[in-house]
């Protein structure tokens, strides 16, 4: 058997179907396929389209703009979410504020706070700023009905007087564990900017002459400075995003043209398999573009995921042509069968992508539908791209056939030895189907097993950069002064009651104690601080005297607290950027404890509210959600298959070698102590649908190798060494097109990148060891029982 079939291999076009054949494919794929000999039939005016969509598509990509928005994960139509953006509305503080750490062992001394003094006056002067915060905003106690004096006197004072100031600036209440860390080593310097400046391109340059001030001021003391906050983070993110989708475009035009060459081993050819992703690549972003997609940590890995969907099946109509040139078919001829035998595995494959990306449909967040959205789009242009580009640019680019096929024959190494690899695998997975069949079956289980135990997380600074200043800042931040992610509790008045009536401010008190006596919680900000502050300094809190000093602050810092009609307040915490896991319970207990809050103020509506808080209460079920959304998939893919083929057995064989990467991918998450988070599930549910590329390239072969009444061994093993070594390259070279991620700034594209990598490798295994024993097994069972027409005359 073995033997006839290696025989076969050379001098027939790679065994090839004759014309009968050809039409048993048709079905499988509702003729979509034959779109691609439009630009047989018309290669000149087909040339002159793909130019003028090639022009739109460049300006379409100009239109796209970078979303940084933290809170894009969790962006939704739920009314939690709705409630966030209108306290972010109303109390705009933290999307605004840069926080500037200063830390250093020196920070009090005097030659130091000097500095530091200067870094906050001159902070105030940069372009684009309209307020700051710091322990120099501190005053001392008013005396005589006077205005109260500045903490920090206009001259510090030297020897005992200095360090009697500093005792008093290491017990103030206002900036004693907010402002000024406990042991006197860290300080938080809060920068408000103009809203105006944040959404525009001018925040770069803010933050640069930032930057460029905390290096001039600080030059000479012993002191570090960086920066966090909403808007560097958003900068970053936009950084990132950018300079990764130059990387991924480079990367993925190198590889294309690399193992195409390497395959091929002629330019012409390296054209003809590597330009249709790199074109499907354009036309896709032109296309999402124009449709006014906005590039985010998903959406930027967009270009290796389309490389992944299209280069595969390009390979795969390559090669085919290729071999049929060298059974001497003229370049018309050879493109033409390599689109009707291939191309509906090609539709199929781009059909399964498809559906990975309708699953991401389930999720509650906008981002990831967005993503899914976006990604079904590329595939469908993809799809066309692929199928029409390919035959186009054969009969463009292919001159003298016959001196080609004459120089090829004979001389064709590399294939030969994959060809010879995958005969040696296949004749060992024939030889004994049931057992590795079983085998195959207990070791997904076992995997499945250990996939089901994987637990969501989340944290915020997966979302962010951590190769640059604001998550290091902010994880100082986090162990000095209990957290910089901000935490609210949002107090709305009853309809008619004044900021200043007894109740309302009896009622913000009662949450301003829940809030800080919170574990978990610190930093704690509100009206109330004010009061207490006046209550102890100056011996009265009354009214009046509350309102006098409310009115005598800037609006940029009484908007933080209170709203502008003054019908609602704000308490403010900040909490560590510890896992959601660990959050919720804090959020929780929060939200329990001001129940009683709620029970002796009637009227007052208290929610917790904050990203922090939204990402607590929902992430866990957005990636459980999306999960079982994975297991949809999987059994709808494995129908949509079987359908398309007509075939149990083909449904059946399909399962577990799309299952083995996610459960295996899951597996080594498991095993490093990870859990899943939004960019595992996504790439492990974008993966699935990619993978079965393998597959269904294999059994749309099988379909054609299978003959009734033959041996199915025969055919397993010869279609195997038809299509395994593009199978293998394609496979190996898409898994560096996703690794490539791994150079990412931003945490959750590198997960995502690696991870898919693996499951793509790992699909090319279960392709491998798993799908032909398995195919192999339930065709002869099938057979044995008689009630299950084969591949081959399902469509008969």
């Amino acid at each position: 058997m073995s033997t006839g079939t290696s025989d076969r291999m050379r001098g027939d076009g790679g065994g090839e179907p004759q014309p009968e054949s050809v039409r048993k494919l048709h079905d499988i794929a509702l003729g979509i396929e034959r779109v691609g000999l439009i630009s047989l039939r018309a290669p000149v005016l087909s040339a002159i389209v793909l130019a003028v969509l090639t022009i739109a598509a460049v300006f379409g990509v100009e239109r796209i703009k970078v979303d940084d928005s933290l809170s894009q994960l969790f962006r939704s139509d739920s009314a939690e979410y709705k409630q966030f953006q209108e306290v972010t509305r109303r109390f705009p503080s933290s999307e605004f504020d840069v926080l500037v750490v200063v830390e250093g062992k020196t920070l009090l001394e005097r030659d130091s706070l000097e500095k530091l003094r200067d870094l906050v006056t001159d902070l105030q002067l940069i372009e684009g700023t309209r307020g700051i915060i710091s322990l120099f905003s501190a005053r001392q106690p008013p005396e005589g009905g006077r205005l109260p004096a500045p903490l920090f006197p206009e001259e510090l004072p030297q020897g005992a007087e200095y360090e009697k100031l500093k005792e008093r600036v290491l017990t103030n209440e206002i900036i004693r564990g907010k402002l000024l860390a406990e042991d006197g080593t860290l300080a938080l310097i809060v920068l408000a900017l103009d809203p105006a400046i944040v959404q525009t391109k001018g925040l770069a340059d803010t933050v640069r002459e930032i930057r460029k001030t905390m290096a001039e001021d600080l030059a000479g003391t012993e002191l570090t400075a960086q920066l966090s906050g909403v808007p560097v983070m958003q900068l970053e993110i936009r950084t990132a995003v950018e300079r990764d989708r130059l990387i991924y475009n480079a990367f993925g035009f190198s590889a294309g043209c690399l193992i195409a060459i390497l395959f091929f081993r002629r330019v012409s050819f390296m054209i003809i398999a590597a330009a249709p992703p790199l074109l499907a690549i354009l036309l896709a972003l032109g296309v999402l573009g124009w449709l006014d997609f906005r590039l985010n940590m998903f959406l930027n890995v967009m270009t290796p995921l389309i490389m992944v969907i299209s280069f595969s099946d390009s390979m795969q109509l390559t090669f085919a042509a290729r071999d049929r040139l060298i059974a001497g078919e003229n370049k018309y001829d050879a493109f033409r069968n390599a689109v009707l035998v291939v191309g509906p595995a090609c539709v199929l494959t781009h059909g399964t992508a498809g559906i990975s990306f309708i699953a991401l449909q389930f999720s509650d967040s906008d981002l990831i539908r967005t993503f899914g959205e976006a990604g079904l789009v590329a595939t469908v242009i993809a799809l066309f791209a692929v199928l029409s580009l390919v035959p186009l640019l054969g009969v463009l680019l292919v001159r003298k056939e016959a001196t080609f096929a004459a120089q090829i024959k004979g001389a064709d190494t590399g294939v030969d030895w994959l060809r010879r690899f995958c005969r040696w695998v296949a004749v060992r997975m024939v030889s004994r189907p049931g057992l590795y069949s079983l085998i195959s079956v207990l070791a997904v289980g076992g995997l499945a097993f250990i996939y089901a135990s994987l637990e969501p997380r989340y944290r915020l600074a997966d979302q962010v950069p951590d190769k640059r200043q604001a998550v290091a800042a902010s994880s100082r931040l986090d162990v000095k002064l209990t957290g910089a992610n901000p935490i609210d509790v949002l107090v709305e008045f009853p309809k008619g009651a004044s900021l200043y009536a007894l109740e309302t401010l009896a009622t913000i008190a009662a949450v301003h104690a829940v809030v800080e006596k919170q574990a978990g919680v610190g930093n704690v900000w509100s009206l109330e601080s004010l009061r207490r502050w006046l209550a102890e300094k100056v011996g009265k809190a009354d009214v009046e005297t509350l309102k006098q000093y409310v009115d005598l602050l800037p609006e940029y810092l009484t908007r933080r607290f209170i709203s502008a009609e003054q019908d609602a307040v704000v308490v403010a915490g900040r909490i560590p950027d510890i896992d959601a896991s660990q959050l919720l319970p804090v959020v929780e207990t929060l939200d329990k404890t001001l129940g009683a809050v709620r029970a002796a103020h009637p009227g007052y509506r208290i929610s917790v509210t904050g990203l922090s808080a939204i990402a607590a209460r929902n992430s866990a079920n957005m990636i459980g959600k999306l999960n079982r959304g994975l297991t949809i998939e999987i059994v709808f893919v494995a129908a949509f298959i079987g359908l398309a083929f007509r075939s149990f057995v083909v449904m059946f064989a399909s399962i577990l070698p799309g299952i083995f990467p996610v459960v295996l991918a899951g597996t080594l998450l498991w095993m490093m102590g990870q859990g899943l988070q939004f960019a595992s599930v996504v790439a492990l549910t974008v993966s699935f649908g990619l993978g079965l590329s393998a597959t269904i390239h294999f059994l749309n072969r099988l379909r054609l190798e299978d003959k009734p009444g033959a041996d199915p061994g025969v055919g397993v093993e010869r279609a195997t060494i038809l299509v395994g070594p593009a199978l293998i390259l394609t496979s190996v070279v898409l898994a560096c097109g996703l690794a490539v991620t791994v150079f990412s700034d931003l945490p959750s594209l590198r997960l995502f990148g690696w991870l898919s990598a693996f499951a793509m490798l790992a699909a090319l295994t279960a392709d491998l060891l798993i799908l032909r024993p398995t195919a192999m097994f339930l065709t002869s069972l099938a057979r044995r029982i008689g009630g299950e027409p084969l591949p081959s005359q399902a469509a008969e």
